[in-house]
């Protein structure tokens, strides 16, 4: 009978954590390169392109588990919904969250300057502000009460996130309803930002060991050697940032409507619809991201139906003068002006009114020289055309002419071959002489 040895391998008790301590070696720079800084940067209005810019930038730094993100702010404010989009997500986030005011004489102004409070940390540059939070309606005038509604709606919002994190709810209170703002040291002084910095360079050696409240425990940041990422817009968020400028928005809305209308009054050309409907849609989507007074619309489209009435209708330049003292009033009304952001420029309004009533007169000049050419066609287009006898004309017979065959008569005689010219037309009978 056989027997068999069984052989045990021993294992020593320090080779386990021997082999943990080589995988931590190997893979800890790697990890720590990834763990870097993403800095996403604001420069204009809060818009729903602004919200989602942001937000995307934020859900790809959860993913990578950056150590940080940096929002750079320099805004006058913006839209209401955008602006509790955009702290809902930082609220949320599982990556601490940043805010710096920068550069020099940038600032959190309005809907910048919750958002600034709702992050972890709120810093600002020196020769920054913040504030001037008081909400501001668009288009209708609401009556007292609903505007009464609206202001404490705000500024429990504002006291709610400044108490969240930690900062003076009073002093965001009085942001909301009195319209404070305040320089960079007098918000440190109040508790309204953490802390001032000179650049992001020396933002980042501040925070390094600081700690961040989340999910109801303190953690320390560690961002000495971590790789910061600026991420900017994609190609397509700038293109929509653009369309959202209010100018460009006015210049798609004319040219939109302008070009339907011509393709409307010339149908198949294709090339003023298709470019009229791109613009139309595309100042469709700026609208929705600016406050619009419907009436300032109206207006406007009432002047281009009435410069392109003028090409059509004899008013002597009325209907001209109108459009464009309804162009003019519409494009002042298109927009609120209480944030100067939110103006239509005057070079605007200008190029606008300049290329419309342009184009209309334009095409009035064009159709008054029309009426005033000699006829070139028809019976009254045959006088002064000269042609060839093909009878003998005494005083009556053949002739070719404007590349048709004629009777003709003449006072005299033209023998066949002679070239004549046509004087006269009477019925269909053709009054010609000798030529010269």
């Amino acid at each position: 009978m056989n027997s068999s040895r069984q052989h045990r391998i021993k294992i020593h008790p320090a080779l386990p954590q021997l082999l943990l301590l080589l995988l931590v070696t190997l893979f800890l720079p790697a990890l720590s390169l990834a763990a870097g800084i993403t800095v996403a940067t604001v420069n204009g209005d809060i818009t729903p392109v602004t919200a989602d810019y942001l937000k995307k930038s934020l859900h790809a730094a959860a993913q990578r588990g950056d150590r940080l993100f940096l929002i750079e702010l320099d805004t006058p404010g913006g839209l209401e919904s955008s602006m509790r989009e955009i702290i809902r997500e930082l609220l949320a986030s599982s990556v601490p969250v940043a805010l710096f005011v920068a550069p020099g004489g940038a600032r959190a102004g309005s809907a910048g300057a919750i958002i600034t409070m709702a992050a972890d940390i709120a810093a600002m540059a020196p020769g920054t502000n913040i504030g001037a939070a008081h909400p501001v309606t668009f288009g209708e005038i609401p009556d007292k009460i609903m505007a009464q509604k609206i202001l404490n709606d705000s500024a429990a919002y504002a006291e709610s996130i400044a108490t969240q994190r930690r900062r003076n709810p009073v002093v965001a209170v009085k942001m909301v309803r009195e319209s404070i703002s305040l320089p960079a040291d007098k918000a440190l002084t109040l508790r309204v930002i953490d802390l001032i910095a000179l650049d992001r360079a020396d933002l980042l050696r501040q925070l390094e060991g600081k700690t961040v409240r989340r999910n109801g425990k303190e953690l320390p940041l560690h961002l000495a050697g971590a790789e910061v990422t600026v991420r900017p817009m994609s190609s397509v968020q700038n293109i929509l940032e653009i369309v959202s400028d209010p100018d460009i928005v006015y210049i798609l809305m004319i040219i939109g409507v302008l070009g339907l209308l011509v393709e409307l009054a010339n149908p198949g050309v294709i090339l003023p619809g298709v470019a009229g409907a791109i613009s139309l849609i595309l100042a469709l989507f700026g609208f929705e991201t600016l406050p619009v007074n419907f009436a300032g619309i109206l207006l406007i489209l009432l002047a281009i139906v009435l410069l392109i009435a003028e090409i059509k209708i004899v008013s002597h330049g009325m209907l001209t003068v109108a459009g464009a003292v309804s162009l003019l009033f519409g494009s002042l009304m298109l927009y609120d002006d209480s944030d100067p952001a939110l103006r239509l420029s005057w070079g605007g309004i200008a190029v606008a009114m300049g290329t419309l009533v342009g184009f209309s007169l334009f095409a009035v000049s064009r159709g008054v020289k029309a009426q005033r050419l000699t006829p070139t066609t028809g019976r009254e287009g045959l006088v002064g055309e000269s042609g060839r006898a093909l009878t003998e004309l005494a005083p009556a017979g053949k002739i070719f002419v404007h590349g048709e065959y004629w009777d003709a008569c003449c006072d005299g005689t033209v023998k066949s071959g002679e070239q004549v010219v046509v004087t006269g037309v009477e019925g269909m009978i053709l009054t010609v002489r000798r030529f010269p």
